[in-house]
């Protein structure tokens, strides 16, 4: 046995500390990095050479070996991360949608629509007591004209708040595909590093955000391949498959009321959809969707039109069996945004039934009590808010649960992946101790080199 190879094996023990150091250092340096997951030095003992003619005894082995970096990711918690993820993303859109439709109704409180209501039956119980004063008519016209307003604001913030998740659903493909691309990006960087032989645990950390971020959106999962590549599947359909990532886009109406349906498609393959199925998008794309197919945006949109309707209808069968024509017009396939008011004066309205004279306000009191009974417009609208409000707060517990869900999963993949610094502390004492270890034994083996080489045979000289 040689004695240099007491050097050797002190030398790789300097090595595999130094590069142990260097993961600390990594470690520590990226403990507040999001998205980083930890890494350990992976080492073995070397095995000792063959024995031959000129070696004799038992022998030890050749020292250490760094085997690898190993990055300590957990693959079950990050598929947990995905899922939750997914349905998050689905619920936090729906319930964020439908808190900005209650918030649009402005109920209860002086600025919706039920205030507007009762000031509109008080004018008229008003011009019924005095249909000859021009005052009671003043007031009426006014909360009228107040009242078709703020129906067609809310009309119109639905109309709005659809053109925008409209948008939405074409900004989020392209956030798709650029993430897409991305994770084929570094497929191919993952595969040629592990090819090479060389450490691509930061590369497979970016990855792994990029595909927590599709299944975000789209409701992704991920197969890992034998190369060190991943596939991404929406919906069981590759939108990443090694370092190929296909594209989506969105088509479908441009406007709240267009003709046909608001769906995600393939860009390689025109009118198949995507089927996603959850995420941002499928949320987004389930707002856009027509009243008939539970579109909620669309619903309320119908709901206006239904109670503009409504109201309109009820009060001019009374104002026009009066003589005086309607009191409402309106477009009926856009009551709520088109409702108008047509009387400008006082001599416009019927307060009386005709002949009766002009202190008769019949006609006026029976239209004020059109507030009341079940199929009235008052009992309408509050169906409508009521209804609206059950489904909202649906979402919301919908959307509670969810959270906890996903930020449960996120706990305890961090819980397992982040960096203790208290750990890499004691990893930092480790491997510095085995480094000055490691160099006492070469200070050791050099200082028996040097008596073999430099100073026997010269006793008695």
């Amino acid at each position: 046995m040689s004695t240099f190879s007491g050097l050797t094996t002190a030398y790789s023990g300097l090595a595999a500390a130094r590069a142990g150091l260097d993961v600390t250092g990594q470690n520590i340096a990226n403990a507040t990095t999001q998205g980083y997951t930890r890494q350990r030095l992976e080492t073995a003992s070397a095995a000792p050479a063959r024995p031959s003619l000129f070696t004799t005894g038992i022998r030890p082995g050749e020292g250490v070996l760094t085997t690898g970096i190993a990055r300590l990711g957990d693959a079950h918690l990050e598929a947990r991360v995905r899922i939750t993820a997914g349905a998050a993303g689905y619920t936090a859109v729906r319930a964020q949608a439908f808190a900005t439709l209650e918030d649009g109704l402005r109920e209860p409180g002086a600025h919706g629509v039920s205030a507007s209501l009762q000031d509109f039956w008080a004018g008229w119980q008003e011009v019924s007591n005095a249909p000859e004063k021009g005052a009671p008519a003043s007031t009426l016209l006014a909360a009228a004209g107040q009242l078709t307003s703020r129906i067609a604001a809310g009309y119109r913030e639905v109309e709005t708040q659809w053109a925008t998740s409209r948008s939405s659903a074409t900004s989020l493909a392209t956030e798709v595909n650029d993430a897409a691309a991305l994770v084929a990006d570094l497929n191919r960087q993952i595969r040629s590093a592990v090819n090479a032989g060389t450490s691509a645990n930061e590369l497979m950390d970016r990855r792994t955000t990029l595909t927590a971020t599709l299944a975000g959106l789209t409701g992704a999962t991920v197969r890992d391949n034998a190369d060190g590549t991943t596939d991404v599947l929406v919906a069981g359909n590759p939108l990443v498959s090694g370092t190929t990532a296909l594209t989506l886009q969105v088509t479908g109406p441009a406007g709240l009321g267009g003709a046909g349906t608001v769906q995600v498609e393939w860009s390689h393959r025109p009118g198949t959809p995507a089927g996603v199925e959850s995420g941002e998008l499928a949320a987004t794309l389930s707002l856009l969707a027509p009243a008939g197919d539970g579109g909620p945006l669309a619903q309320a949109a119908a709901g206006y039109n239904a109670f503009a309707t409504t109201l309109a209808d009820q009060v001019n069968t009374l104002h026009s069996d009066a003589g005086k024509g309607p009191f409402f017009a309106y477009q009926p396939d856009r009551a709520a945004a088109s409702l108008d008011v047509l009387p400008t004066r006082r001599e416009d309205l019927a307060a009386g039934a005709p002949g009766a004279g002009g202190l008769d306000g019949s006609v006026a009191d029976s239209i004020s009590a059109l507030g009341t009974g079940s199929g009235s417009p008052d009992a309408a609208w509050s169906a409508f808010v009521v209804d609206l409000g059950a489904v909202a707060r649906t979402e919301r517990q919908a959307y509670s649960l969810a959270e906890v869900s996903a930020t449960s999963a996120l706990q305890q993949q961090l819980s397992a992946t982040s960096v203790s610094m208290d750990e890499e502390q004691v990893n930092l004492l480790q491997y510095q101790h085995a480094y000055q270890g490691a160099a006492r034994v070469m200070t050791a083996v050099d200082e028996m080199l040097d008596v073999l080489i430099n100073r026997m045979g010269i006793v008695g000289r």
